[in-house]
């Protein structure tokens, strides 16, 4: 009697692994992948170990040195205008203290966002005070490099700016130039329904489900609804990176970018073995890297 238990629910276990692959889809299409196909040395945050982060001075500098993607976080004022900022509190970076969500954008742009930049550079973390630099909008960001490919994280949750980020996108037609992504999933599941023809990351959880699902040689049964796995490099003492992580994630469709990278063995390490992207904080060592330099 055991053994026939055991026998069926075996033959059940493969059915359902049979039925699952057999129904599993690839990530949605990306015009953004199609554009740009190949290798991406991204911004994070315009390049936050060399210049004020979040800001256009960053982004400025950034598109000077070469680099292929701009990375950036956003949030929105009180009074409704997306903001550039890692943060939800403006005291760690600016001269302000308080939440973004509870300022008017004309409180935002009175910040000095140069205020506590800290340089790659020891002792120079106070080079960007009192230089005018200020928070940007997104509707800055996209009108000063409406050509530049850019993965956009979103940071709220709560008020959701997921359809006035998207409203945004449709204005400034930047649907086939961003990447959208979001440590939470409702407010990454929200801006798909609103935006499903902008491309977006997996949300952590979804990360985390596709990562297991590697290890344990089912990332087939895997239907994904994002078209990059953004990753860093280990996580929890775990390697999460690896040749086969890689093979499994193309094999759906999908990019590969390993966040934050700024050490230049390990940029080398990655490029070698064939991740699609780096997110890195000096993306000048990378633009050498990347160049054979």
């Amino acid at each position: 009697m055991i053994k026939k238990l055991c026998f069926a629910l075996i033959l059940l276990f493969a059915l359902l692994l049979g039925y699952f692959r057999l129904t599993a889809s690839n990530a949605p299409q990306a015009p953004l992948f199609e554009n740009y196909p190949g290798f991406l040395n991204i911004a994070h945050q315009g390049g936050y170990l060399l210049w004020p982060s979040n800001t256009l001075y960053a982004f400025r500098n950034a598109v000077d040195l070469g680099v292929d993607m701009l990375e950036m976080d956003v949030h929105q004022s009180k009074d409704g205008h997306l903001v550039l900022m890692h943060d939800a509190d403006v005291s760690r970076t600016t001269n302000g203290k308080g939440l973004l969500k509870e300022m008017t954008l004309l409180q935002i742009k009175a910040l000095d966002a140069g205020f506590n930049h800290l340089e790659a550079l020891p002792g120079a973390d106070k080079a960007f005070r009192g230089k005018g630099i200020q928070v940007p909008t997104l509707e800055e960001i996209f009108n000063a490099f409406p050509h530049m490919p850019m993965t956009i994280e979103i940071k709220q949750r709560q008020p959701s700016i997921a359809q006035p980020l998207c409203q945004l996108v449709r204005k400034h037609q930047m649907q086939d130039k961003l990447i959208i992504g979001s440590f939470h999933q409702e407010a990454l599941d929200e801006f798909r329904q609103h935006c499903p023809a902008v491309a977006t990351s997996m949300a952590s959880s979804e990360t985390s489900r596709f990562v297991i699902l590697s290890k344990l040689g089912l990332s087939s049964l895997y239907s994904p609804k994002g078209a990059a796995l953004q990753v860093p490099m280990h996580s929890g003492g775990i390697k999460v990176v690896s040749e086969k992580l890689l093979a499994d994630a193309h094999a759906k469709g999908m990019k590969v970018h390993v966040w934050t990278i700024n050490d230049p063995w390990d940029m080398q390490d990655l490029i070698r073995l064939g991740v699609d992207g780096i997110i890195s904080d000096r993306p000048d060592y990378l633009v050498k890297i990347s160049q054979g330099q």
